[in-house]
């Protein structure tokens, strides 16, 4: 006999699947349409079931997206935003007015400005001003729309980083490549729709919510994936099973799992079916996908790649042959860009430099080789941090190292492909770099223009949940598509 417990949780569970049979109509053509959803996304199971209602409306400029994030927010005013003024005015005191009102995570009485210890040069056709620790960004500027009015009200990098990529500062919301991948699936069904590549010793501050699915199925979150090593843990068959032993396994379990939906309607079930399916199928795909040996001399030369690394090099060119193979979304986080200038390893003129030597040749090599493949028109790569840094030197306890504070007022991104427009810089700052005076660019404004270069309009792409219609830029209208950047 069933104890109360039991009772109560299988009574529970009956009382979802009345809820999800009214909602799906619940049956074996619905785990059908669990893989589908997962293989295709909804805007191609929209037209086979009459469960989904989400589609693309609009032109797709871009076919993928290759995001690269700085975590810890690298200082514009130090790569992208040169300001003459600020070093003229290096380490004289702060001026009154931009201290009111305004909040600092560190920064405490009246610091010093702080001008770049760095010397800018103009570059390319457009003219660009790039710093000269970025030698290789420096070479593609022409390629690229540098964005320098870049604004957030996210000022501590948890919160931001989670604003930029969910579109709200609290974890528990769908990520920005789980929103892709649920409107447009994968175009390759033995790989994720939506990977992630780590670098820089640890995960982003944000943690792993950055690329959760939060309210929508968990089939889209993103799949973390290594270049060195196993490129998924425990992906392997353990020792004494064979793939034919492993096939007989998971059909045993496909049974089971049937046998569970059907019986208690949890629509997650239909996600576990997938998920035991897609990684039988990665068993085969993802070793040779994730094997840069595989590629030329020259072209790991040109990123800077070595096999058996984890280095960010080795994550771009895993990004572009992850995308040639019909990813839709890979996102590279490298960690360590929090120059507060508190020690050697942290501060502009030692810290900043090596980081960029960790990234530039890759990020450069990146966007070349994606030209000459004739696959940049259709790929939008993104390079940028959560937020800005501080005009003035930070100088926490009295430190004798140089570096900035957060800054949400202003930074800069810089853009490259799917539809954007080339050899452009859009929106300005002031001449201390402190507030954007021309084409400000908010992070809603980001999350918008992106969904509209991948064929969504962002008003209206969103999920049911909780009694309101959940979308990526939030519950107001006030995000708008950056048009002027488009071509």
């Amino acid at each position: 006999m069933m104890n109360p417990m039991e009772f109560r949780l299988a009574h529970a569970r009956a009382l979802t699947r009345r809820q999800f049979l009214q909602r799906a109509g619940l049956s074996v053509g619905s785990v059908a349409l669990g893989g589908l959803m997962a293989r295709d996304g909804m805007a191609a199971a929209a037209k086979k079931s009459p469960m989904v209602v989400q589609s693309p409306v609009l032109p797709a400029r871009a076919k993928s997206i290759i995001y690269l994030h700085m975590s810890g927010a690298p200082s514009s005013l130090d790569l992208f935003d040169w300001k003459p003024k600020l070093v003229e005015l290096n380490m004289q005191p702060c001026p009154d007015e931009l201290l009111k009102g305004q909040k600092f995570a560190f920064i405490k009485g009246v610091p010093k400005m702080l001008g770049t210890p760095h010397k800018f040069r103009q570059h390319g056709k457009s003219g660009a001003w790039v710093s000269d620790i970025l030698p290789h960004m420096a070479e593609i500027v022409d390629e690229t729309c540098i964005i320098r009015s870049m604004w957030t009200d996210q000022f501590n990098h948890s919160p931001a980083e989670l604003f930029l990529f969910t579109g709200t500062q609290r974890a528990g919301a769908a990520s920005m490549g789980s929103w892709l991948t649920y409107g447009l699936g994968s175009e390759n069904q033995d790989l994720p729709g939506f990977v992630v590549l780590l670098s820089g010793g640890t995960d982003p501050t944000g943690g792993k919510s950055l690329w959760g699915s939060g309210f929508l199925p968990s089939v889209y979150q993103g799949v973390q994936c290594r270049t060195s090593g196993a490129p998924i843990l425990y992906s392997e068959n353990p020792a004494g099973m064979d793939r034919a032993s492993r096939r007989r396994s998971l059909d045993a379990l496909h049974k089971l799992n049937e046998a569970e939906a059907k019986l208690f309607g949890d629509p997650e079930t239909l996600t576990r079916i997938e998920q035991y399916e897609l990684a039988y199928r990665m068993q085969v795909t993802v070793p040779e996908v994730f094997d840069i040996a595989k590629e030329p001399d020259y072209i790991r030369e040109m990123y800077g790649a070595k096999p058996g690394e984890g280095s960010f090099a080795n994550n771009c060119l895993q990004a572009r042959r992850l995308v040639e193979k019909g990813v839709r979304f890979v996102q590279l986080f490298d960690w360590g860009w929090d120059m507060h200038g508190t020690a050697a390893d942290n501060d502009l003129v030692t810290g900043l430099p090596k980081k960029c030597r960790d990234v530039d040749q890759a990020s450069a090599a990146l966007v070349k080789d994606l030209k000459q493949r004739g696959m940049l028109e259709d790929t939008l790569v993104i390079w940028g941090g959560e937020f800005g840094r501080t005009p003035m030197n930070e100088a926490r306890n009295g430190s004798t190292f140089l570096g900035r504070d957060h800054h949400p007022n202003c930074f800069s991104i810089w853009m490259a492909g799917g539809g954007v427009k080339s050899g452009m810089t859009f929106g300005e700052t002031d001449d201390f770099g402190y507030h954007v005076v021309r084409d400000k660019v908010t992070v809603r404004d980001l999350q918008a223009t992106l969904l509209n270069q991948m064929g969504f309009d962002p008003y209206q792409f969103g999920y049911s949940y909780l009694g309101l219609k959940q979308r990526l830029i939030g519950p107001t209208d006030e995000a708008r598509v950056v048009r002027e950047i488009l071509s």
